[in-house]
């Protein structure tokens, strides 16, 4: 299977930015990271890069949820990340998504916070 140049450009800055942002969280927390946008010549489509490579690289579901929420948000698509916990149970459990995400382990979660996608 041939893939095309803007689907490696964005699987290539998917990898960055899902790097950068681990090590933003790792420093710093959740406060003020700012995933960086991706390049603006590169088309819808080729966010399959995107969401190949997160199905290929370790992560956490906040790493995830906000380089969605940049590649989302640069084609037009603004979504809240969504942090919240589950109140069941006796470990404590938390989770992070895209609004827009249904995948119904999100339904179990109580909101926390949300993180609104930076303005263009």
């Amino acid at each position: 299977m041939r893939v095309d140049r803007n689907t490696l450009r964005a699987a290539l800055w998917a990898q960055l930015a899902l790097l950068r942002t681990r090590r933003r969280l790792r420093r710093g927390g959740i406060e003020g990271v700012v995933v960086s946008p991706p390049p603006r010549a590169l088309p819808e489509s080729a966010g399959r890069g995107v969401y190949a490579l997160l199905r290929r690289r370790p992560h956490t579901c906040l790493e995830r949820a906000l380089v969605l929420q940049a590649w989302e948000s640069a084609q037009g698509n603004i979504r809240d990340v969504v942090i919240g916990v589950d109140p069941r149970g006796t470990e404590f459990t938390a989770h992070a998504w895209l609004v827009s995400e249904s995948d119904g382990e999100n339904a179990r979660f109580w909101e926390l916070m949300r993180l609104p996608a930076p303005e263009a």
